[in-house]
């Protein structure tokens, strides 16, 4: 395959793609500085790291009609959200004044529109209202939290903004006339409107007649991502979307992740109730899983959860942690306790100091860790959370419950659903499970029941449940060919290390956990003895190269680069190599992959004649 061009989306021509092409070590280094070379190249980015060109566009319409010549926006999908992020920038920086920062609560303006669609999708967005100088604070909370809106969100909103049938909540004035108490809307836009387009001459031109205008107003590029959602949109929803629909679409990738659906169901159709669950929990129903927008939200909404049901205590980050996993813990709550190792020694330590009366909120971990893949002792972990009463969230995201069973080990179980279960790279998307046989069961429903918001958009949704409906078979595809670059690499002499659930320390931790068909996973990472060796790999490798993971095709990052850039020796202290380069192994043919590492492998070689 041709290598894919500096700042192009991954895949390429997809307008709401979730990675970015780096496709050279130095374009990763530029990246992180700021080098114009590469800034002015990106036209996407991971989405919240890189605020979407179409979240901008519409940041912009707003600060326009509702802000000052100073002022920045951040958008959200509803007014929780928007509120939370004002309460972060507020508590992170004491001397700015609430009064500076507005929150514009953008919704749908009933009495301009007549579709069914709008209207019972009532679609919103909240926008904060903020000076410049504020935005690295703003920024720190819209990555930190995954609250922000996502683009198909904001792209659609914003067709609706232009058009004034999206406007600022307080300026509505709804009259009581009909039999529902307000006055009957008028026709409105006219691509929202049922029956055939107006092509009547428009006014005060009487040889032209007017466009037919497109029935999905907002992606109007010619990119293959933008032609493919207009017909999905027009072809499954119809132009009045049966929001039924999108429940349906719901409840199937509900049903997926708490295993008892593990192929298609006809959306939009009755299923009979759960029998039997991949996850071995009988007892575990669709209503016990928990979609948010993306999987850093899932684990932010987790900890939220847990303050709100447990009190406010600190938490225990376990193993060296995803980068904003540690930040919410540390930023969003009372703080927490980081055992960066994730070691046995870590765990007598941790025990030490519960027996000494310190008392925690829950230990976060991830299942296996990323990008050292090592896996934590749940047993025993389970044990110390039973006698000292904690509780316990098990990141699965890259072990997946195909692969492995944390489900009995944790109370709440998170993943991020943009990775594997979509593969497709070009949705976001998170989880939450509330294991039902857990000792917080009661009180983390009940607090689930009082607080979850809906945020996920329905376009997302649709997405997701398609992207999603093979993903056993493609999971068991990317276990082979993952072990087949681990024998390729082990097999080399310029290797230095091998990362990977199968052939590290904890493997016995990962086999306690692992399904009785289960493999070790996409997901591994190496070092080379030098960084040349590293870098000439890297440069030469014929894949796709940008940040996330868990994509149908291989994608290669150096990943510490990218995730530590500013903290490289900090890092390295808990065993993390600011060289290491991560894996996420796809589905391409066995013997085309060999193919391609061989001649990388090559490469590296070359550095040292």
């Amino acid at each position: 395959m041709s290598v894919i061009e500096l700042g192009e989306s991954i895949p390429p021509l997809t307008a709401h793609a979730t990675s970015v092409s780096l496709p050279e070590w130095r374009d990763n280094v530029g990246y992180e500085e700021g080098d114009e070379r590469v800034i002015r190249k990106m036209t996407t980015g991971y989405p919240r790291f890189f605020i979407h060109k179409e979240i901008n566009a519409f940041a912009e319409d707003i600060v326009k009609k509702h802000g000052k010549t100073d002022d920045l926006a951040m958008l959200f999908p509803s007014k929780l959200t928007a509120r939370r992020c004002v309460k972060f920038i507020c508590s992170r920086d004491p001397s700015i004044s609430s009064d500076r920062i507005q929150v514009v609560d953008l919704v749908l303006d009933r009495s301009k529109v007549t579709s069914e669609t709008l209207l019972k999708l009532s679609p919103s967005i909240s926008a904060v209202v903020y000076p410049e100088s504020v935005f690295p604070i703003a920024k720190q909370y819209w990555q930190h939290s995954g609250d922000g809106v996502s683009s198909r969100r904001a792209a659609f909103c914003r067709g609706l903004f232009k058009e004034g049938a999206m406007v600022d909540e307080r300026d509505l004035q709804p009259t009581r006339n009909d039999t529902n108490g307000f006055q009957t809307p008028g026709k409105g836009p006219r691509r929202y409107q049922r029956g055939s387009i107006d092509k009547s001459p428009p006014k005060g031109n009487t040889n032209q007649t007017s466009p037919v205008e497109p029935l999905h107003p907002i992606l109007q590029s010619d990119s293959a991502e933008a032609r493919e959602s207009s017909q999905f949109l027009e072809e499954r929803f119809g132009r009045n979307l049966d929001v039924k629909f999108v429940d349906s679409a719901k409840s199937a990738i509900r049903r997926r992740i708490a295993g008892s659906l593990m192929g298609e169901m006809e959306l939009g159709t009755p299923h009979p109730p759960a029998t039997s669950n991949a996850r071995g929990a009988i007892d575990l129903a669709e209503e016990d899983v928990y979609l948010y927008p993306c999987g850093m939200n899932s684990i932010f909404n987790a900890h939220q959860m847990m303050l709100e049901a447990r009190g406010q205590l600190k938490s225990i980050s376990f193993g060296f942690p995803y980068v904003d996993t540690l930040k919410i813990l540390e930023k969003c709550g009372p703080g927490c306790v980081f055992y960066g190792n994730g070691s046995s020694q870590d765990l007598d330590d941790l025990e030490a100091r519960l027996k000494a009366g310190e008392r925690f909120l829950a230990l976060f971990c991830e299942f296996p860790g990323n990008p050292l893949l090592s896996s934590p002792d749940l047993k025993r972990i389970r044990g110390l959370a039973d006698t000292y009463d904690f509780g316990v969230v098990v990141d699965e995201t890259i072990g997946n419950f195909i692969n492995v069973n944390v489900l009995p080990y944790a109370d709440l179980v998170v993943s991020s659903l943009t990775k594997i279960f979509s593969g497709e790279c070009n949705v976001m998307g998170g989880s939450t499970i509330l294991n039902p046989r857990g000792r917080y069961y009661t009180l983390l429903k009940k607090t689930a029941e009082a607080q979850f918001e809906d945020n996920y958009w329905a376009e997302d949704v649709m997405f997701l449940e398609r992207n999603s409906r093979h993903f056993v078979s493609r999971i068991e595809k990317i276990n082979d060919n993952a072990e087949l670059i681990c024998d390729t690499l082990l097999n080399h002499p310029l290797v230095k290390t091998l990362y990977y659930p199968k052939h590290n320390e904890s493997r016995e931790h990962y086999d306690a956990c692992r399904t009785p068909n289960g493999g070790y996973g996409g997901l591994l990472s190496f070092t080379f003895h030098t960084k040349a060796q590293a870098v000439a790999f890297f440069d030469r490798i014929e894949t796709a190269k940008g940040p996330s993971l868990g994509t149908n095709f291989t994608l290669i990052s150096p990943y510490v680069l990218l995730a530590h850039f500013t903290e490289l020796e900090w890092a390295a202290q808990f065993g993390v190599p600011a060289d290491l380069l991560r894996i996420s192994v796809g589905l391409e043919d066995a013997e085309d992959l060999k193919f391609r590492f061989a001649a990388a492998l090559k490469a590296a070689e070359e550095t040292d004649q």
